[in-house]
């Protein structure tokens, strides 16, 4: 992998992973694919091989904080799925950055609900666009006149 490369925006879930890419220049995020969880070791090899594919070289993961921006339990549960994601694809693969997910969930509901999508399948795609939402947050806070920096 080259030394820039694209960010990969993860919401973490108890069920699924919703996962997004940055295109090449880090300006805009595009949902890929909704990760059905079945074990930390499938789910991570899946991970890996969307890193690779897309020469990924930041992880920006959701971290889901209380509405007073405390953080809990889920919190508590995603920065581990995070540590062992690295341990898992090597810690000088990536970085891991968390990006603050308050009500993305609730953000990609009310827009595909605003496309008028079905209501199942806006439960098959919620996931993939909230990992849109935090990826686009973090590429939005870390870019100058759409330049990352």
């Amino acid at each position: 992998m080259s030394t820039a490369g694209r960010s990969i925006g993860l919401d973490v879930g108890d069920k699924t992973i919703g996962v997004a890419v940055s295109d090449a220049l880090n300006i805009t995020a595009q949902g890929v694919e909704t990760i059905r969880r079945t074990n930390e070791a499938a789910d991570f090899a899946r991970l890996n091989e969307i890193m690779v594919q897309y020469e990924a070289r930041v992880i920006v993961v959701g971290l889901p904080k209380n509405m007073d921006g405390s953080e809990g339990e889920r919190c508590r549960i995603v920065r581990e799925f995070a540590a062992a994601m690295m341990e898992h694809i090597g810690e000088g693969t990536a970085k891991v950055v968390f990006q603050d997910e308050r009500l993305s969930t609730v953000a990609a509901e009310r827009t595909l609900k605003e496309a008028m999508q079905r209501r199942k399948k806006r439960k098959k795609v919620v996931d993939k666009m909230a990992a849109v939402i935090i990826l686009q947050a973090y590429l939005d806070k870390n870019s100058f006149n759409g330049v990352s920096l």
